[in-house]
């Protein structure tokens, strides 16, 4: 393997956050894009937890997608907004709150009939949740300055996923900050260069492989 593979699913917040941060850390791999609902074999053989992000290298398999944003970031941490020591805490809670709170709320809000819950409940929660972010957006392009931050890669793909739930309803709320955060975000070329489509990877000798970013 000359260079690392990385399967993904293009609509996955998870795997958002790994494509942007390998493209922002300038890495080359090979992107294989995957259906949920029939993983390939090969990823199964590395990952059994079967879920997207998966990153592939020589000599590891790294399966959380925060783990393979910081993997990226130690390759190549030049094109980011590198946090300070007091913004470094608040990203890190934030992104647990993220990742646990808003997560649970988020999937119950979106899937509710899945969940078989009360939608309306569960998205007040991540009301919550954004307006305590709110209060602390800055005036600049993303969240802490007018570069791209850990907090931003972090967060981002999980904001977009509650709007698309409902973008009436979102963008009917009061914390202006984070909606037009969610904008810059959807606007910037960073969005656009990790949200391309992509065929579906077929096992080699049957699709030619995928270079990221293109």
């Amino acid at each position: 393997m000359s260079q690392p593979i990385l399967y993904s699913f293009r609509r996955c917040p998870y795997a958002m956050r790994a494509r942007m941060a390998i493209y922002l850390a300038n890495i080359s791999c090979e992107l294989r894009e995957i259906s949920l609902k029939n993983k390939p074999q090969a990823m199964l053989e590395i990952s059994p937890k079967g879920t997207v992000p998966v990153l592939q290298l020589p000599n590891a398999v790294i399966e959380e997608s925060m783990q393979i944003v910081h993997w990226a970031f130690l390759q190549n941490s030049k094109s980011i907004y590198l946090l300070h020591d007091e913004e470094i805490q608040y990203a890190k809670s934030m992104i647990e709150l993220f990742d646990s709170q808003f997560k649970f709320h988020l999937d119950r809000y979106k899937y509710h009939q899945r969940y078989n819950s009360e939608f309306k409940h569960h998205r007040v929660e991540c009301d919550k949740i954004l307006h305590q972010l709110d209060a602390n957006v800055s005036k600049s392009i993303w969240f802490f300055s007018d570069r791209i931050s850990l907090l931003d890669i972090a967060i981002l793909p999980f904001i977009r996923q509650f709007k698309i739930a409902n973008p009436e309803y979102f963008f009917n709320q009061s914390y202006q900050n984070i909606i037009k955060l969610l904008e810059s975000f959807e606007n910037s070329e960073i969005f656009e260069s990790v949200m391309q489509k992509y065929d579906l990877w077929r096992p080699q000798g049957s699709s030619k492989p995928v270079l990221f970013p293109s």
